[in-house]
């Protein structure tokens, strides 16, 4: 688990820094002459050699935007929606304002104009305070981290999963099949449970199981179809251990069956 939460921290620094270009980018779209001003305070001569690298706003957004929502969805997923908010056009608008423009509208080019006046009424920079509401919620994500409680939580956590599946192979190991499976599917059921638990999803049952955890993450997007479907091997496998019914769990479908709680737990999260 120490090692997702470096990985967690490695993704998230990396959308920030991205994220700082893209601020960059798109004011330098917007508004070039005042950008330029301001960088050239600090940099002088290398200010154009700076504006030149600055990557494309409308190239690069929808890139930066989808890795954002994945991370979110685990990490902070009680602002996933607002964070879709800012990109989002609103559905119940009516018009284009100021207020109701998006990022949306910017990567599709629309602005509003009066013609006869020749005054923008709603130009392309609307665009920009959502851009850094955008990068500000990113950055709450990573206070996570700096609550010592959601480290000691993971490990803990963590270490009673390990101590619970390396019981489930000493079962195994002395024939105990059945046990041993029933182990390990309760490790995999508070797995998936504590998942759902993080992203604020609520299974339909009042005492879901394994398929139930492992439908509502697919129907989320925190799975994808393999995942899903191993998952569902891996219920499968567990059901035919807590029922004493035949076929009798072979002690390869277990060792499978471990061996695949040990995958999910470190793939799944």
């Amino acid at each position: 688990m120490r090692t997702n939460i470096e990985r967690f921290k490695k993704d998230l620094s990396k959308l920030i820094d991205d994220g700082h270009l893209l601020q960059m980018a798109i004011q330098h779209e917007c508004l070039p002459t005042e950008l330029e001003a301001v960088v050239r305070e600090s940099l002088g001569e290398k200010t154009e050699e700076y504006i030149k690298n600055l990557p494309s706003f409308k190239a690069e957004y929808q890139t930066w935007y989808s890795k954002s929502i994945s991370l979110l969805r685990q990490l902070l997923p009680d602002r996933l929606e607002d964070f879709k908010r800012h990109y989002e056009k609103p559905k119940s608008r009516r018009e284009i304002t100021v207020e109701s423009y998006r990022i949306e509208d910017y990567l599709q080019g629309i602005s509003i104009t009066r013609r006869l006046e020749g005054i923008t009424v709603v130009g392309l920079e609307a665009a920009i305070p959502h851009f850094n509401q955008q990068i500000a919620i990113i950055k709450a994500a990573s206070a996570r981290f700096d609550s010592s409680l959601f480290e000691i939580r993971q490990l803990v956590q963590a270490d009673l999963f390990d101590t619970e599946l390396e019981a489930a192979e000493s079962l195994l190991k002395y024939k105990f099949t059945r046990a041993a499976g029933a182990l390990a599917g309760v490790v995999l059921e508070g797995h998936l449970s504590q998942i759902c638990s993080d992203r604020l999803l609520t299974p339909p049952k009042k005492n879901p199981g394994i398929s139930d955890f492992n439908d509502i993450l697919k129907s989320a997007e925190a799975i994808d179809i393999p995942q899903w479907r191993f998952i569902q091997h891996l219920a499968d496998i567990r059901n035919l251990c807590d029922h004493s019914r035949k076929p009798e769990p072979t002690e390869q479908q277990v060792k499978d069956l471990i061996d695949g709680v040990k995958k999910i737990i470190k793939t799944v999260f």
